[in-house]
């Protein structure tokens, strides 16, 4: 059996469509905003909610990435890219998002905003020598 990743609807989010890869060989989820309208000027940075809790596998992470279309149309881009979500993480699954451009930008509910990409990884013992 392959890898899990289970996810929560808080009410913010009772319809959208949950993280979903756009091909089959597409390596990014593509996750939506739950927010009804959010507006970024030139240089803002807000945090967007996706209206998604998230359960990861014990030594899986999930890396949070920009979306090339945003970032080439509007210059929309995450500023702590990729971030980081660890597994014992539970609260809501939220984007940071900056814009570059130097127009303002209005991203719509259910409009694509990030992607996910899920990793295993190592937590090797750490010990300092001389």
């Amino acid at each position: 059996m392959g890898l899990s990743v289970r996810f929560s609807r808080l009410p913010t989010n009772p319809d959208l469509p949950l993280p979903a890869r756009a091909t089959e060989h597409a390596a990014g989820y593509d996750v939506r905003s739950a927010e009804a309208s959010v507006r970024l000027e030139p240089g803002d940075i807000r945090l967007v909610g996706t209206g998604l809790l998230m359960e990861l596998p014990e030594g899986v992470e999930c890396q949070v990435r920009p979306r090339s279309g945003l970032a080439l149309k509007h210059g929309i881009t995450l500023p702590n890219s990729p971030g980081t979500i660890d597994p014992d993480y539970r609260g809501e699954l939220r984007v940071i998002m900056q814009n570059l451009g130097s127009q303002a930008v209005t991203l719509e509910r259910g409009e694509r905003i990030a992607q996910l990409v899920f990793a295993r990884f190592e937590a090797p013992e750490v010990t300092e020598v001389d």
